[in-house]
Parts: structure tokens; sequence; C-alpha cells
């Protein structure tokens, strides 16, 4: 940039450096709190509070804690003065809460200022005049000894005016201009006005530094603030504050570096709100104390309120990203920050963490009336598979598994890249539904019904082109039923991979979900049921994955009604079926049946009765303990070496290593 040569360093460093500041490393107890916004703040308003929006603004101050609050600068304006009238008159001042007001260390200012507290249970009279060079020189055109002796003189008229006034008072003074005064003058303008003062442990008298203009790095203001606080009178009478602004954007590191160099109280402004830059930040302030495990004597746990009132009386805006307290500062759209996110708030929930350590999360957004469900985890096009699950999860109580997580993520980061927005829960629920539970484009399960016959046998009525088959299944449980009925209609072959299931934890507590994921030329196929009848949640899935294989497109997969009666018939009686049996049964000539098993199938008569057999022998192998041979012989085999080689051809194993295999 062009210019930076007109450009200095317009502090002033103590004339003796000390950093017993820098030792410490945290702040072990809150400063007292003095909150500037009636006054501060609202001088730096576009429009100011009128005295309806000022007493409300009082009552929220004082809902929150604070008991110290700097309600006006009496002179300055009619509105100020009455306001401070009323609360007064009106008895609006708790007992436990100074108010506090502004006067330049002008007479006529000092007065006015003393008319307007006439009756305070408790107020502490601010006193402050300009003590930097540049004021000195530009402004006032006086002296170190003149500007000195104008802080004295206001010094001696409030000790004068306060015993001439009912009410009961205290002083505090501000060397305005502080950070472009040299440091040791600071001091000693200070000093003569404790020495007028003359405080006393019992009444205690306030030295304020306001970093008025911050010009300066932290660590210089906090050897600044060092050196006051080694070389003050009255040291064990006098409360070091500061009125950090913000100029340099450095007004919280101010703050905290100050109280660290020891000062014992703090003037601010909720959201920082101030003239220019504004002034320190209390509720970051505060919040930051309260991530560290101290309490700061002030309440925010209903941060959105407190925004929604400040925002409705100051017309000013909480930023998205203020800390702690703004719309987004708890939110996370990054995939992995949702992911490490969700992992965290779920390793809570294992292991009953008594200390809050969550992955992104500073602090428990509930402690400051924020909810997981809409201000954590929020989702757009940048969000990944652990902020779609917890979303799921704290909206809807789907508890996904782990392999599903990455699938659901893209599907629902594709539809926000291309809608170019963020998605609601219901709009991200509503992806997951279309797409994993009512996603049946192709054929239905109309009704299932189960017999216990050396394991499970279904009647699945298959609805598909618009007509109703009944296809019936042999396996191990139901769902495997089902699903052999489904891979008999549709020729297809799938893996059953994945099966979870968990009640539903919103809503109606009797709903079962169902995850089922299919395997097919090495893709993973999901869907998800959701009904009262764990059954039927479990059959609704697998239909909705089944739906989404490509091969049922295929109507040629589909058989005709007649080789579906002779499957079926087969199942049924697998154990003594002939081919002359079967031709009875349909009608047809053995050769004829022959022939047109082989062409509709792609299988002979015996492979498919084979085929039947072998199925129902790996339901009793993985289902009980019966002997091998006496599976054989249940199955038509009571030759168990005809049995062994058999069942090794289809399966590369004997039934022994196939036992073994699925108990490991």
């Amino acid at each position: 940039m062009k210019n930076f040569q007109k450009y200095e360093r317009t502090y002033f460093m103590p004339p003796v450096l000390s950093y017993d500041w820098v030792k410490k490393d945290y702040i072990d107890k809150p400063p007292s709190w003095c909150s500037v916004d009636l006054r501060d703040g609202n001088q730096a308003l576009i429009e100011p509070m009128s005295l309806e929006e000022k007493l409300e603004f009082f009552a929220l101050l004082v809902k929150i804690g604070f008991k110290e609050i700097e309600v006006g600068f009496p002179a300055a304006s009619d509105t100020e003065y009455n306001f401070i009238r009323t609360l007064i008159e009106k008895k609006m001042i708790p007992a436990d809460v100074t108010i506090q007001v502004l006067t330049q260390a002008r007479e006529h200012i000092i007065r006015k200022t003393f008319e307007a507290v006439k009756g305070a249970p408790h107020a502490v009279i601010h006193l402050y005049n300009s003590t930097s060079v540049a004021q000195r020189e530009q402004v006032f055109g006086k002296s170190k000894e003149e500007i000195k002796q104008i802080a004295v003189e206001g010094a001696k008229l409030l000790k004068q005016l306060a015993a001439e006034t009912t009410g009961n008072f205290s002083f505090q003074y501000s060397p305005e201009s502080f950070p472009g005064t040299e440091v040791d003058y600071a001091l000693e303008i200070c000093n003569a006005v404790l020495d007028v003062w003359q405080p006393t442990p019992a009444s205690k008298a306030i030295i304020n530094l306001p970093t008025t203009v911050e010009n300066a790095m932290p660590h210089v203001f906090a050897c600044q603030v060092e050196f006051i606080n080694k070389h003050l009178k009255y040291r064990d009478s006098v409360v070091l504050c500061l009125h950090p602004h913000n100029d340099r954007g450095s007004g919280v590191c101010d703050a905290e570096f100050g109280i660290l160099a020891g000062a014992e109280r703090i003037e601010g402004t909720l959201f920082g709100n101030g003239e220019r830059t504004g002034n320190v930040d209390i509720i970051t302030l505060a919040m930051n104390l309260f991530s560290h495990g101290v309490d700061p004597r002030l309440d925010f746990s209903n941060m959105p309120a407190i925004c929604q009132k400040y925002e409705n009386l100051t017309r000013m805006p909480v930023p998205a990203r203020q800390p702690y307290a703004g719309e987004l500062v708890f939110t996370a759209f990054s995939g992995s920050h949702q992911d490490a996110i969700a992992k965290g708030m779920q390793h809570r929930e294992e292991t009953d963490c008594a200390v809050w350590s969550v992955p992104y999360l500073p602090v428990d957004p509930q402690d400051v009336g924020r909810q997981y469900d809409s201000d954590v985890i929020r989702i757009n096009s940048q969000s990944g598979k652990g902020g779609v699950g917890y979303i799921l999860k704290q909206h809807y109580g789907m508890t996904l598994p782990a392999q599903m997580k990455e699938e659901i993520g893209y599907a629902v980061k594709e539809v926000s890249d291309r809608e170019h927005k963020e998605l609601s829960p219901q709009w991200v629920y509503q992806i997951f539904e279309d797409k994993y539970i009512t996603n049946t484009p192709y054929f239905s399960a109309a009704e299932c019904h189960f017999k216990q016959l050396d394991g499970i046998l279904a009647q699945v009525g298959i609805q598909h082109n618009g007509r109703v088959k009944t296809i019936i299944g042999h396996g191990n449980g139901r769902l495997d039923a089902v699903s052999n009925a489904l891979k008999q209609y549709f020729d297809i072959h799938y893996e059953l991979t994945v099966y979870e299931e968990h009640a539903l934890s919103r809503g109606s507590s009797s709903k079962a979900v169902s995850y089922v994921g299919v395997s097919y030329q090495n893709n993973l196929y999901w869907g998800v049921g959701i009904d009262d009848d764990i059954i039927k949640s479990s059959i609704n899935a697998l239909v909705v994955a089944v739906n989404r294989l490509e091969e049922i497109l295929d109507e040629g997969k589909c058989r005709d009604e007649r080789i579906d009666e002779i499957m079926n018939y087969v199942q049924t009686n697998y154990l003594t079926v002939t081919l002359q049996d079967l031709s009875r049964h349909v009608h047809l000539s053995p050769p004829y049946l022959s022939k047109y098993i082989k062409e509709k199938s792609g299988g002979t008569f015996g492979e498919i009765v084979r085929n039947v057999r072998m199925k129902k022998a790996c339901t009793l192998l993985k289902n009980g303990s019966m002997t091998v041979e006496t599976i054989a012989d249940s199955v038509g085999y009571p030759n168990v070496e005809h049995f062994n080689r058999l069942f090794k051809k289809k399966y590369g194993m004997s039934p022994v290593q196939f036992r073994n295999k699925k108990l490991v």
C-alpha cells in the first residue's frame, strides 16, 4: 500500500519494564464486570435507544447478572438525564446493582451529573479527561501540569458534591486516550487524583485505563498495565479497571492480557458494540473463562434470546460468526468436521464423559441455549457422510450402518450442489426416504406367509408388471427365505451382505427400522424398511435394495407363470419329486417338460432339484447341531458320501468345512 511512511508507532513503553504477566497461562477467576452498553454502546448506534428501550435493556443486563452498569452521560442529553432519574425515582435499581455515570472534568457537567444521581442507592461517578500527547498539543494546547490540574480540580469537585448530595457515591477516574499518553505521566495523574480522594479498603476508588484508540499490540498494553498496577498509590484501596476498544481487533486479547497484568475490573459491551470498531466484547471474554472451567458470574445460558433482544433494541445485527453467539458459530458444514463432531458426540454417549471434549466445539452448545439438532450440523454441498448420518439420527432416530453413510452422504451432497442451497433436515430426510424407503418402482412384496419346515418356507406374493405371483422360497430365516424367493423369481444371484435393525428412537417407540445391503456385481445396494413389525420392516428394506439392481429391469429374467408353478412345486416336494410327478401336476409330457425346463430356466430338472436340496442343506448346517449324515438323509441323500461329493462340487468345500466357516 502507498503512504505507509506517514504512520509511526504512537504508544509509549513504561519507563521500567516488567513481564510478570507472561508467567501466567490462565485466568483463574472472573473480573468484576461493568456494562457500558447504555452509554458507550448507545452513542455508537445510528438511532440511539429511546427511554423505554433503555429501560428494557437495563432489565436485560440485570437479568444476565451485571452488578455494575454505566447508565449514561447525564449532561449529554435530556434522554440520558431522564433515564437516570427514572431508574432512581421509580426504584428500578436492584439492591445489589450499582449504576455508573460519566462526566468530563468540567464544573458545569459535574454539577449536572450530581443532579441526575441525587438519591441513588449507589452510584459510581466516572470522571475523565484526555491526557495524550495529541490531545494536549492539538486540542487543548496545554502542558502536562495544566492537564493534570484539570483532573485534580475535577476530583476535588466530585468529593465536595458527593458530600453535599443525597445518595451513596464512589469515584472512578480515567486518563482518557491512555494509549497515546506517556505511561509514567498517566500514572502521575492517577496518583494525583487518588491523593485527593484518599481511598481506603472499605471505600475503594476505581482507576480505569481506557484504550480509547487501540494503537499497540496486546503484550505492550499488558506491560503498561503491569507498570500502573505496581506503582499506583493506595493499591489495596484501588480497583484497577480496563476499558479496551477494538481498533486493532485485539480488544479481547488486551483485556485478557491486562487481567494477567493485574486488572480486576472490565468495562465493555454485549457483542462489542461501540464507536469505530467497538468496545471489548464481554460475552466473548466471559465465555472464554467459561470454556476453561471458570464461572464468569454472568448468565448467557439463553444466548438466542439475548441476541434477539439485543437486535430488537439496538437495531444492530449479531454477526453469524460472532464468537459463542452467532447463528453459525457451532455449525459445521465441512464433511470432515461433521464426521469428527458426530463421532465425538457418540463417544460422549457411550462413555458418559464428565468433561466436555468434542472436536471443533469449544463449549457445549446446549450450555448457551443452542440445540444439536438445528445448530451444530447443517447440510450443504460441502457436507459429508458424518453430518448426514448425524442429522438423520438426531432428527429422525435413524442409526445408519457405517457402510451406508458414505453413499447417502454423496446423494445428499449431489442435491445440495445441484440446487446451490443448504438442505434442511426435512429435505435431507426426504432424499433419504425417496432413495431408500419408498423406492420400489419395479416390484413390491404384496404379502408374505411363513411355515417352519427344516428352516423357513416363505410364500411371497410378488407384485410385478400389474400381476401378483406367489413364489415359494426356503431359507434359514424369514428374510433369507424371502430373499431366495426373489432370486428364484428374477433368476438373479446376489448376496445379502448387511442386515442391521434398531427400534426407532424418535416418534413411535413401537416402530422398527431395518437396513439391508445386498452385494451384486461388486456393488452394494441398500434398502431401508420402517414398520411396527420387524419382519415386515426387514422385508421392505430387502425389496427396496433388490429394486435397485439393474438386472431386474430385464423383463426376460422373469419366468412365465408355468415355470413359477414348476419351481414352487419343486420347492414344496423336493424330497420325493420326480419328473413324472411334476409332469402330471402341470399336465405336460415328461419329454416336453424336460425340454421346457431347460429352455426356461437354463438348467435340467435334476439340477433344479439338486440346487433346492443343497440350499436346504446349507440352512440346516447353519442352524442347529444335526450331524452331516442326518442332514444328508433329510434333504434326500441317504448316501452321505454321495451328498458330500455333490456339496463340495457346488460350494468348493465339504459340509463340515462350510459349517465351521460359518461359525468362525
